[in-house]
């Protein structure tokens, strides 16, 4: 296996531009977008997982990755946990 020399190669870093993007995308519109509060936790929940994924790597030890990792799995519910709430808005 092939060792990984940058964040960018990282498979859940590479999901995590197009979450972002669609959050941001769907929370400038329509009555979302009046619902500032939710609107920006939610915003920056998303980024904080590509964040941390990117900051953990950058720090160059395995431990501090996976804490940093640990913190964008918590970014990565604590969106999900979001999304429900505008769910139950609409």
């Amino acid at each position: 296996m092939a060792k990984v020399k940058k964040f960018e190669e990282i498979q859940s870093w590479k999901k995590a531009p197009s979450v972002t993007k669609k959050v941001y995308e769907v929370s400038r519109s329509g009555d979302f977008a009046k619902e500032f509060g939710l609107r920006d936790q939610m915003r920056r929940a998303a980024v904080s997982i590509l964040s941390n994924i990117a900051e953990g790597f950058e720090r160059g030890g395995d431990k501090e990755f996976l804490q940093f990792l640990a913190v964008a799995k918590g970014s990565a519910g604590e969106l999900r946990a979001q999304l429900y709430v505008a769910l139950d808005q609409s």
